[in-house]
């Protein structure tokens, strides 16, 4: 056998190893809950519906009482009110359970002064307690994680809101 084909093989071959050890790092579980979470979180400041709704799974229902279709639908009515609209958040924890993630954080949103945004920074900068997003594990790909539930016990959305 050649040595250029015997240094190209074993190059490539740890060219792929190479490979192979990034995408188990990537795909973790951990990793994948956190960059499914941020990307949903752009998602919603830039008011890319289409990307929010990719990340919401079809059984997703949280403590307000919405499930997919009515959170999108909410959130695309309330934000066209908000200018600037953007989310902070605090360094997350992360619980795994096999096909489940909660992942939980501190959240604070800044944006454009105006009265709906003054209402919103002052309902949700002052909770004390951090937000719970759960997700779930869809497939048996290790990316394919979906939002099933969003809560925090001291957010409350008035009665009037629809």
């Amino acid at each position: 056998m050649p040595n250029w084909f015997r240094g190209g093989f074993y190059g490539g071959l740890s060219f792929a190893l190479l490979i192979g050890l990034f995408l188990i790092w990537l795909w973790q579980p951990e990793r994948q809950v956190a960059r499914h979470t941020e990307n949903f979180l752009h998602a919603v400041e830039r008011k890319d519906w289409s990307r929010v709704v990719d990340f919401i799974g079809n059984d997703y229902h949280d403590q307000w009482g919405n499930d997919r279709a009515r959170v999108v639908e909410r959130a695309r009515e309330f934000f066209h009110y908000l200018r600037g609209f953007r989310v902070n958040f605090s360094t997350a924890t992360l619980q795994i359970d096999h096909r489940r993630a909660t992942w939980i954080a501190k959240i604070t949103v800044q944006g454009a002064e105006g009265e709906v945004m003054a209402e919103v920074k002052e309902r949700v900068n002052s909770l004390t307690k951090p937000f719970e997003l759960e997700w779930r594990r869809t497939s048996a790909k290790p990316w394919d994680w979906k939002l099933a539930r969003v809560s925090n016990p001291d957010l409350e959305i008035p009665a009037g809101f629809e």
